[in-house]
């Protein structure tokens, strides 16, 4: 009797534990890197804005955060196939694909942050307004909201690149002779480091852009994040987090008009 009680337990045992294990839920996080939303640390850990807000509302939400990075091209065929469940990864919601409105194909999150496309050149090249891009190779990343910025600008060269970081490296090096990539990078790169000798022509930036988080259509998951980027406006960590990564004025914590 003892031995088929201490089976029966074992038994009951190994059951929870699959139980437990099965129970956690994950969420994968499409991102490309880029500072200051989700970039490697000297220690190669992935940190940024996005990377540490997706981890706090995910861990709210009883999720644990898989971070996956992607060509930003291919964002709209991973996440309709389920190789990720979100894009998060300063994703403008205000913007379009090949004509089609990005809210056509993602259900987006509130907008939670402000930014701009912005263009840059070295500080030695004469592009001050945006005749003077006619005939020139501009860079940038390739389905990003800078692509088509870029190509309204009419007679460009334009090259494109799998990554905004890319952009930046092809005008450092004069394969391009300017690019177009978003404020946030840009204030992060140019005119330190490697690229000292690179800077933004604030009278070519674009109108005020947003980020977003997209899920697919139709996910329970838009309604929940929204909720907690509310939760953490209300209780000051959004705003904590923004002055830790130096996008405070940009980082949207009131949302009130936006549901």
């Amino acid at each position: 009797m003892k031995k088929l009680l201490a089976l029966l337990l074992s038994v009951l045992l190994i059951a929870f534990c699959f139980a437990g294990c099965g129970a956690e839920k994950t969420v994968i996080v499409g991102y490309t890197l880029y500072e200051p939303m989700n970039y490697l640390d000297d220690n190669g850990k992935l940190v940024g804005f996005d990377t540490e807000l997706a981890e706090a509302i995910f861990a709210k939400l009883g999720y644990k955060v898989i971070f996956k990075e992607i060509k930003w091209e291919n964002k709209y065929t991973d996440l309709n196939s389920g190789t990720i469940d979100c894009i998060w990864n300063g994703f403008t919601s205000n913007g379009s694909d090949d004509g089609v409105a990005r809210a056509e194909l993602v259900d987006f999150s509130y907008n939670y942050m402000e930014n701009r496309q912005v263009v840059v050149a070295k500080t030695s090249s004469n592009i001050a307004a945006k005749e003077d891009l006619i005939g020139k190779i501009g860079d940038a990343e390739i389905g990003s909201a800078g692509e088509s910025y870029a190509k309204d600008f009419g007679e460009i060269i334009f090259k494109g690149a799998t990554k905004q970081t890319d952009c930046l490296l092809s005008v450092k090096t004069g394969n391009a002779d300017f690019a177009v990539v978003d404020a946030q990078l840009a204030k992060n790169y140019c005119g330190k480091g490697d690229y000292a000798d690179l800077a933004i022509i604030d009278a070519l930036s674009s109108d005020v852009e947003f980020y977003a988080i997209g899920f697919k259509k139709g996910s329970d998951l838009t309604a929940k994040v929204n909720a907690q980027l509310e939760a953490m406006a209300a209780d000051g960590s959004l705003a904590a987090l923004a002055e830790k990564y130096d996008v405070a004025t940009t980082t949207i914590t009131d949302f009130s008009d936006q549901k």
